[in-house]
């Protein structure tokens, strides 16, 4: 039998909290019998929600908490004074060993802090990095970082590409996982001052399979599997990727409902269009693992739905399988 694997949500983030959260939660513990899930939030209204669905009840508990960190908060100032919160509450608990991961769906910033400061980094990383899966032509690619580290240095990027491949690797088993740069073009001379610092830096790493400069627009073709930069341009990309693609699909849908004969035809390309649609969809793959602490921390988008917790939650049990944090640590060492 396999190995259980203790993963704590934060019932009460996100928009649609705490019923999407318990509901993905639910949908988790019922497909597989090696999770346990442990809700930290208001008690009284996480039991409201889980009085819908059957379950079974030795593998769902609830962690009562008095507070919750909303997302306008100052992220610093909340983790410091809410320690009663969902988020805290959580955390501590992957910290005292007392769970293998944490998801939440709340504020991003509080989430950063607290990994950091309650989950810890692992000596030697001197920045966590946001890591979340984007679909691609070809399956995925790891975007590193999209959200933690806006100022970042070079040191940090190329440590974010070597996180980036030793997760592709173990997790995604993904061969020999092509790293990229984002760059405004192929040659390795152009560039702000971060990506020409950067890029000899990672030509140097002889632990990772780098490629060079990757354009935007050459993202979702797949040419990389693991795509390296800053916070700032990352979030863009992150951003405008699912921008583009829920505009392209309800295009797609209004197109395919026109009239009578286009109607016709999406009947009969129905199967291999939900195939190749759900194939850019990326709830699918969780949320954005903060790669480089000690423990496994998920965030996930604010405006989770159900099946992206219950990914979110797949994702810690790979992760745990996989062991990353040790490979990662054993990696900086």
């Amino acid at each position: 039998m396999s190995e259980m694997v203790r993963v704590v949500v934060d019932a009460m983030g996100g928009d649609n909290a705490p019923g999407e959260i318990v509901k993905g939660a639910v949908q988790a513990v019922n497909k597989h019998s090696n999770i346990k899930v442990i809700l930290t939030g208001y008690q009284d209204a996480i039991q409201k929600e889980l009085a819908k669905y059957k379950y079974p009840a030795d593998r769902v508990e609830i962690v009562h908490t008095s507070m919750v960190i909303e997302t306008a908060e100052p992220p610093v100032a909340a983790i410091r004074t809410k320690k009663d919160s969902s988020i805290v509450v959580g955390m501590m608990m992957v910290r005292r060993g007392e769970a293998d991961a944490f998801v939440s769906a709340g504020s991003s910033g509080a989430v950063l802090v607290g990994g950091q400061t309650i989950v810890g980094r692992i000596k030697g990383i001197e920045r966590p990095a946001l890591a979340p899966l984007i679909p691609t032509k070809d399956g995925v690619a790891l975007l590193i970082d999209c959200g933690a580290n806006v100022d970042a240095r070079s040191s940090h990027l190329v440590q974010f590409a070597k996180m980036g491949s030793i997760y592709m690797e173990n997790v995604m088993k993904v061969q020999n996982p092509r790293v990229g740069i984002v760059n405004i073009g192929a040659e390795e001379e152009k560039g702000n001052a971060l990506v020409k610092e950067t890029f000899p830096l990672l030509k140097q790493c002889t632990d990772i399979n780098f490629t060079g400069s990757i354009e935007a627009r050459d993202i979702p073709a797949g040419v990389c599997d693991v795509i390296v930069c800053e916070a700032f341009v990352g979030n863009v990309i992150l951003k405008l990727y699912e921008g583009v693609g829920a505009t392209m699909l309800r295009t797609i849908k209004g197109t395919l409902m026109e009239n009578m004969k286009t109607k016709i035809g999406a009947l009969l390309i129905k199967k291999p269009l939900k195939r190749a649609l759900k194939s850019f969809d990326s709830s699918q793959y969780g949320g954005a693992p903060l790669l480089g602490l000690k423990g496994l921390v998920v965030k996930t988008h604010g405006s989770s739905k159900a099946i992206e917790v219950e990914h979110s939650i797949y994702q810690c049990v790979q992760f745990k399988r996989q062991k990353i944090d040790e490979i990662i640590k054993a990696a900086v060492e």
